[in-house]
C-alpha cells in the first residue's frame, strides 16, 4: 500500500464505507478531517494536494502543532476534539497493517471547553419579575403572595433553590427537626445551610421583607396540626407541605412566561442576577463571595466579566467608534 497521504485516506475511507457501513455524509466528515491533516502536515509553501506527505511518520508533536494551529485559528474546542477523534481513529487503522512506534494521537488533547458565562437579568428585568403580578393570576390569591415572597427572596439574597425551600419561619429544634435555615424579619436576614454544609446569614431587602410578611397570615391557614415537620416551613404549597424546589422552578419558570420575559428564567438566574447587580453597584468581590456561599473566590470572580461583558455592550452601542465598520456613523 502506497504510504501517501491521498492513497492511505482513500483506502481508510473505503474500508469504513465497506466494514463499518458509515453513512455517506459521515464519510464525507471524515474525510475532511483527514485531508485537513493533510493540509497541516504540508510543508511551508507547498500545496497540500502536490506535497508527497508519508503519515506513516507523523509523531506526536506534529499532532500537538496541528491542533494548536486549528486553535489559533479560532475553532472550537468540539470541533477540534472532532478531529482529533478522526486522525486517532485513522492511526488505529493504520497500525493493524503497518507497525507504528504509537498512535501518534494518542495523549493529544483538545482545549479545554470555555464555561459559558451565567445568565442574568438586567435590573430592570429582574425586578419586574419578582416585583410584577402574573396578568393571569389574581395578585392576591395565596399562591400569587407565595410566589412573590419567593422570588423577592430569591433575587434579594441570592439564594440556591435548595437553600430557599429548607427556610423554616423561626430556628426550630424539635424531636429529630433541626433547622437548616430560618428567617429574621426583625433583623432582615436569612439563615441558610449552603454546600458543605456551611451556614450562612445574608441580608434581606425591604422589599423581600414586606412580601414576606403579606404571606405569612395566607401561610398560617395552611399550616396543618399533622403536618409534621413541614409545618415549620416558610414556603407551603397548598397541601400544607414543604415547597420543593421542582414546584419552585415551574412556578418560576411559568410567572416568567406569564410576563412574556424574552429568558427562559429559572431560580439560579435570580442568584447569578443578584450577583451581578450587588457587583455592579458595591464592586466588593468579597462580600458577594460571602453572601453567595463560595468556599472560592474563584467561583465568584465569574461575575466580573459577566459585569465586563454588560459594559462592553454598553460601549458597543453607545460609542460612536465602536461601530461596526458595515454601519455608517451619523453625520
Amino acid at each position: 500500500m502506497d504510504g501517501t497521504a491521498s492513497s492511505l485516506i482513500g483506502h481508510y475511507l473505503s474500508f469504513l464505507r465497506a466494514q463499518r457501513k458509515l453513512s455517506p455524509h459521515t464519510l464525507d466528515h471524515y474525510g475532511r478531517d483527514l485531508q485537513e491533516l493533510r493540509t497541516l502536515l504540508a510543508p511551508a509553501g507547498e500545496a497540500a494536494s502536490t506535497a508527497d506527505i508519508d503519515l506513516r511518520g507523523v509523531t506526536q508533536v506534529q499532532i500537538r502543532k496541528c491542533a494548536a494551529r486549528l486553535h489559533a485559528r479560532g475553532l472550537n474546542a468540539r470541533s477540534i476534539s472532532r478531529k482529533l477523534s478522526a486522525w486517532r481513529g485513522f492511526f488505529g487503522w493504520l497500525s493493524m497493517d503497518i507497525e507504528l512506534p504509537t498512535n501518534p494521537v494518542d495523549g493529544v488533547k483538545p482545549p479545554k471547553k470555555s464555561k459559558p458565562l451565567p445568565k442574568a437579568l438586567a435590573a430592570d428585568d429582574a425586578v419586574r419579575l419578582v416585583a410584577q403580578s402574573d396578568p393571569g393570576r389574581d395578585p392576591d390569591s395565596t399562591l400569587a403572595a407565595c410566589n412573590r415572597a419567593m422570588f423577592e427572596l430569591l433575587y434579594s439574597s441570592g439564594l440556591r433553590v435548595s437553600e430557599l425551600v429548607g427556610i423554616d419561619v423561626a430556628d426550630i429544634r424539635e424531636g429529630n427537626h433541626e433547622s437548616a435555615g430560618w428567617i429574621d424579619l426583625t433583623e432582615a436576614e436569612v439563615t441558610v445551610t449552603g454546600k458543605g454544609g456551611k451556614k450562612r446569614k445574608v441580608p434581606v431587602g425591604r422589599a423581600a421583607v414586606q412580601a414576606i410578611g403579606d404571606w405569612l397570615p395566607m401561610r398560617a391557614a395552611l399550616v396543618r396540626a399533622d403536618g409534621g415537620a413541614d409545618r415549620h416551613a416558610l414556603f407551603l404549597n397548598e397541601r400544607g407541605a414543604r415547597m420543593s424546589p421542582r414546584v419552585t422552578q415551574l412556578r418560576l419558570k411559568a410567572h416568567g412566561k406569564g410576563l412574556e420575559m424574552a429568558s427562559d428564567v429559572h431560580p439560579h438566574m435570580l442568584r447569578h442576577s443578584f450577583a451581578s447587580h450587588v457587583l455592579q453597584s458595591s464592586g466588593d468581590l468579597r462580600a458577594v463571595q460571602e453572601m453567595l456561599g463560595h468556599a472560592s473566590i474563584t467561583a465568584t470572580q465569574v461575575y466580573t466579566a459577566l459585569d465586563f461583558q454588560r459594559l462592553a455592550q454598553v460601549y458597543d452601542q453607545a460609542h460612536p467608534r465602536a461601530r461596526k465598520s458595515g454601519n455608517k456613523e451619523s453625520k
